[in-house]
């Protein structure tokens, strides 16, 4: 029906009422501004492509769109030409709307502006109820006063009729205060009864008014007088007619007895119209744009409806009358293009029924003034799209995927603060999202609720998180929406802020897509700039001994930032130290210092997306980025799971460690030597930790952590160890299986290193230096010792075991000596401080070539007496079956309890630690001499406990000599007088040269180990005078007769117990000056103190000649 005119004057009459009954009829007539123009209209008109907004078909369909109190004025199902009445749901409501062009009509019958305010409260005399008009543009004001009912009932049980006094108050703002109704309501009503009371406010009334609704009557406290009345609504009214240009709006009547409220009213509508690309066609049914073939940038010449959120933007910021008013000019609208066709693909809506619909669209009524702000940010929110100003223009960016990286970075094109990353709170992460949403078939805000599965809530706990869709209307785009928050929560939650050069930021965009490679983050060096370029094929890059150069088995790939700002990858086909070639050439050759990146599938870079870039007054760039994972987009539209990208190797589960090695050394710690067992292994890249467990003899497993390549257990003991070595990725995830090692560790009982590289260099004919390596074995050098021995032997025979000492024993840090030059075999081992000897032997044996004639005078052989040995003996015994001395046992014979049991009669109870063999005779020289001496001795070492007739099981045997003992010793010894009587203490000697008349001789016998013995077999000296020869200093005159000539120093010529009284004179030599022809010298009384000379001549008479003479002899005395 039309819109009329309603006569408020009008009154109605109805027969089938009874006399002085009370009945009442309202026409609600009402203009709704439903928003700016021009829009489409009709939704459902629209979808069926009626565009004839004059027809009955398009009215129908509208009416279809019209919702009082939720309910649509004609059946959805309904014909829209020729509909039948009961396919109304409401008849008799007038309609009318314009769609907001500029030129548009008003429409008739409407001459003033209603809006009603629903009030509804009671009015008595203690509390009147109060209506406030704000707006100046207010003409008059209806108040609606409601009776439920007026009655008395009388006391013959009939019903009649009764009366309310009320006013009406007009009081301004300025408290002027102005009755402008006093009225009595009078007569009978059963049911409810509504009276309107239209309030002028006159020209210059005082704003804001208050519209007071008093009770005079009093009231009613009898049950029997019901005349309660309520304030049921105020009804502003603007008198006017207005088309309103520019302003979409419907008029709608409808009568009071249909509705005694202003219903809710809803329009299903759409919107405002918006210019859209030249060459995009609008979807009926959804209202997404598709396009066809390339843009050229221009726009349709009629604006059209859509519910694409990208140009709906454009719109609002082009807009002078409800935008931002920008200029067209100052916006990308090719950016808006790109986001548009994202925003139109079709994607599943979630029904289960295999139907689609557009991945983004926007249904709203913006209805309230706000920041343009907020509004773009709200807009952008509802396609995942940002709005930044770049290059003088404004551009949008929208979270889409198949977006190639813009730039790569390393920690080689950042400055030196690196990469710095901020996360979430694990509290603050949600496991289900409540998405709230507009319904259109309930007209409702509905919720739509996304939830984590269950891993992931029992791991971060139900949290729950309330959303609102913007502008959504579908519940599959909110149930997207709520995914993609539930994906951010769980997997987008880090940021990343870094600053970089000028040349890298100018690059980049907010929206862009980058890829970072962060060595402390990935956990090695796989980025950095290149050093040189050969080629378009062949660069070389920065560090190779840094950087994690993976093998071509990975299939490795190699991206480069190139001269214009754009990035190539290419497949990498060769590797040659820092040298690396791709299977394809890069467009153009790339810049020495261009950033690079290198990849494979088991260590990839980072992505992330760019969500500001800030030029610093240092003119560097500092870029924020989000977290970006490009399998989001698939999860969220249909739940595909998500890729995997591993951008560490601190997070991958690791193979074991490979190249696990064990070595036992001996160390110095505190000057102390200690065994230690060294393990180490090939670094596994990515690794965080590693973890070392071990055992010894298949005892419980002990836990090393370390962070190296390396581990040492300290102090360890001897026995076989079991190790188990573990990689630990940076989640603190171990490999699955560990690298094993057994070995077997001697800890300090292994016996230490040979001495080796033993020389030796003469001194003098009575000394040579024995110089040899250092041992490098710590308890031979802190603690330990180098035993210096020797035997007479020079066949190369000799043992250590059966040769004596020859000097102290040395420092197990020495490395040379000095020691007494004899014919033998010298013989030296390493000690520790464990006392345990090197196995080996290390030996030179000294062939004494013949030396300067010597006389010998004695030969002294203690051994080749008879019978042997016959010198005085403490301690010590000989066995006349061996024809050896030792040292003599402890025990007594008796003192055994079970002599069965013992191994060595001779031993019982052990030998003495020492003991002592004086010589039976000793060495007279007749007078002082320096005499040279030599020792001889040749012993043999063994233990006393381990005789043949000790064997239990001689075919188990396979060693007859017996085990070789190093813990005893012989040594020489000697004493001297000047005068026979009167000796010098004992001195040990091997050889040298002794001053004396009379020697004593001895050999004392040692022993470390009770059941270790040695054995004398050959013990003796050689004692020898040096040749000498002493000359004159002057020359000599012999005078008439003999010359008789003392020599300085005495020269031994032999005793009667030493080869024999004067049997070795010196020899004499006589130079002479001056003789005549025939002149001759006798010589007489040569001894060992001097000679006589006489010079004669041809007849035999003495002559005086001067002379020199040379004697030479043996020894020296004095």
């Amino acid at each position: 029906m039309s819109i009329k005119e309603f006569d408020q004057s009008t009154t109605f009459s109805n027969p089938d009422l009874p006399s002085g009954a009370l009945s009442s009829k309202q026409f609600n007539t009402i203009v709704e501004l439903i928003s700016e123009g021009e829009i489409e209209g009709s939704a459902t008109a629209s979808k069926n492509g009626i565009t004839d907004k004059t027809s009955t078909a398009y009215i129908n369909s509208f009416k279809k769109d019209i919702f009082l109190n939720q309910t649509p004025i004609l059946q959805s199902a309904a014909s829209v030409t020729a509909p039948n009445d009961s396919d109304f749901n409401f008849k008799d409501v007038g309609f009318e709307f314009r769609e907001g062009t500029s030129n548009q009509t008003f429409i008739s019958g409407i001459k003033n502006i209603e809006t009603e305010v629903g009030i509804g409260t009671v009015v008595t005399t203690t509390n009147p109820v109060t209506h406030t008009v704000s707006q100046s543009t207010i003409n008059a004001v209806r108040v609606t006063i409601q009776f439920p009912s007026m009655q008395v009932f009388n006391n013959e049980g009939g019903i009649d009729g009764t009366e309310v006094n009320l006013l009406i108050k007009i009081i301004e703002n300025d408290g002027t205060t102005t009755t402008a109704v006093d009225d009595t309501v009078k007569g009978r009503s059963t049911n409810a009864y509504n009276r309107d009371y239209l309030i002028n406010l006159k020209s210059g009334t005082s704003f804001p008014v208050q519209i007071r609704v008093e009770r005079v009557t009093a009231d009613s406290t009898d049950s029997k007088i019901v005349n309660a009345f309520r304030f049921s609504s105020a009804t502003n009214i603007i008198m006017t007619q207005n088309a309103y240009p520019n302003t979409a709006h419907v008029g709608l009547r409808f009568s009071a007895e249909k509705f005694p409220r202003i219903p809710n009213r809803r329009f299903r509508i759409r919107g405002i119209k918006v210019k859209i690309p030249s060459n995009a066609t609008v979807n009926s049914t959804f209202g997404n744009l598709t396009y066809a073939g390339t843009w050229d940038g221009t726009f349709k010449a009629d604006k059209e409806w859509c519910s694409d959120p990208s140009w709906i933007l454009y719109d609002l910021l082009i807009s002078e009358r409800y935008g931002c008013n920008l200029e067209e000019s100052s916006l990308d609208k090719f950016t808006f293009k790109t986001v548009s066709e994202y925003c139109g693909g079709l994607v599943d809506d979630g029904s289960g029924t295999g139907s689609t619909e557009p991945r983004f669209s926007v249904n709203i009524s913006i209805t309230q003034q706000d920041e343009a702000f907020n509004v773009i940010n709200a807009l952008c929110s509802a396609m995942r799209a940002i709005a930044f100003y770049a290059d003088g223009t404004i551009a949008i960016k929208q979270d889409a995927e198949g977006q190639a990286t813009k730039y790569i970075f390393n920690n080689s094109n950042i400055t030196e603060d690196g990469f710095v990353y901020n996360g979430s709170s694990l509290k603050a992460r949600h496991t289900v999202i409540h998405v709230q949403y507009f319904d259109m078939t309930t007209q409702e805000l509905d919720i739509e609720t996304v939830e984590a599965d269950a891993a992931t809530q029992t791991k971060y706990g139900v949290r729950t998180k309330n959303i609102k869709a913007f502008a959504t209307t579908s519940r599959g785009q909110a149930a997207r929406l709520g995914r993609w928050f539930l994906f951010n929560e769980q997997n987008s939650g880090e940021t990343c802020s870094f600053a970089t050069t000028s040349a890298a930021g100018v690059l980049v965009r907010c929206g862009d897509i980058i890829e970072i490679s962060d060595s402390l983050k990935s956990g090695v060096r796989r980025g950095g700039l290149l050093s040189s370029v050969t080629s378009t094929t062949v660069v070389v890059l920065d560090d190779e001994d840094s950087t994690d150069i993976p093998s071509l088995t990975l299939n490795p790939t190699l991206s480069v930032v190139l001269p214009d700002g754009s990035l190539e990858t290419k497949t990498i086909s060769g590797i040659s130290g820092k040298t690396i070639t791709v299977s394809s050439a890069f467009s153009t050759a790339p810049n020495v210092n261009a950033p690079y990146v290198l990849e494979n599938s088991t260590l990839e870079t980072s992505t992330w997306k760019v969500v500001s870039v800030s030029e610093n007054e240092d003119l560097t760039f500092s870029i924020t980025a989000l977290e970006h994972n490009e399998g989001k987009y698939a999860f969220v539209e249909d739940g595909t799971a998500l890729p995997t990208r591993n951008i560490s190797a601190l997070t991958q589960v690791l193979n074991p460690p490979e190249g696990l090695q064990a070595t036992e050394q001996i160390v110095l710690i505190n000057n102390k030597a200690v065994s230690k067992i060294l393990l180490d292994w090939q670094t596994q890249s990515g690794a965080a930790r590693y973890e070392l467990h071990y055992r010894v003899n298949n005892g419980s497993f002990t836990k090393i952590e370390t962070v190296s390549s390396y581990a040492e257990i300290v102090n360890n003991e001897a026995g076989s160890y079991e190790f188990r070595l573990f990689s630990f990725n940076g989640l603190g995830e171990p490999s699955r299986n560990p690298a094993t090692l057994t070995f077997s560790a001697v800890g300090k009982t292994a016996p230490p290193s040979d001495i080796t590289n033993l020389t030796y260099e003469p001194i003098s004919d009575k000394e040579i230096r024995l110089r040899w390596d250092a041992v490098t074995d710590s308890d031979v050098r802190a603690g330990g010792r180098i035993h210096v021995r020797h035997s007479p032997k020079t066949d190369g025979s000799a043992n250590f075991s059966d040769a004596t000492d020859l000097v102290l024993a040395l420092s197990g840090a020495s490395t040379e000596k000095v020691v007494p030059l004899l014919e033998g075999e010298y013989i030296l081992k390493a000690q520790d401080d464990g006392n345990r000897f090197s196995t080996g032997e290390t030996s030179i044996v000294i062939d004494l070539p013949e030396a300067q004639p010597k006389l010998l005078v004695q030969a002294r052989r203690e051994d080749q007496d008879s019978p042997a040995f016959q010198g005085s003996k403490t301690n010590v015994g000989f066995d006349s079956g061996t024809g050896t001395i030792s040292l003599a046992g402890t025990g007594n014979f008796d003192s055994s309890t079970d002599i069965d049991s013992e191994s060595s009669i001779d031993d019982i109870g052990g030998v003495s630690t020492t003991g002592t063999y004086l010589f039976n005779e000793t060495l007279d020289l007749g007078a002082v001499f320096s005499l040279d001496l030599r020792k001889i001795i040749q012993t043999a070492s063994v233990y006393s406990t381990d005789l043949f007739d000790s064997i239990t099981d001689l075919d188990a045997r396979q060693d007859f000599d017996g085990t070789g003992s190093v813990d005893t010793n012989a040594e020489v010894f000697v004493q001297s007088s000047q005068d026979g009587t009167n000796y010098s203490g004992f001195q040990k000697f091997a050889n040298g040269t002794f001053k004396g008349r009379t020697f004593k001789f001895k050999c004392v016998l040692t022993t470390q180990d009770t059941n270790q013995d040695i054995r004398v077999s050959q013990l003796g000296y050689f004692a020898e005078f040096q040749r000498r020869t002493e000359q004159s200093t002057t020359t000599i005159a012999s005078g008439p007769g003999a010359k008789s000539i003392t020599f300085n120093s005495p020269f031994f010529t032999g005793t009667s117990a030493l080869l024999g009284a004067n049997s070795n004179p010196p020899a004499i030599g006589i130079t002479a000056f001056n003789m005549a022809s025939g002149d001759f010298f006798e010589l007489s009384s040569i001894t060992g103190t001097g000679f006589t000379v006489h010079f004669k001549n041809s007849s035999g008479s003495s002559v005086d000649r001067n002379f020199n003479f040379t004697a030479i002899g043996f020894g020296k005395g004095g």
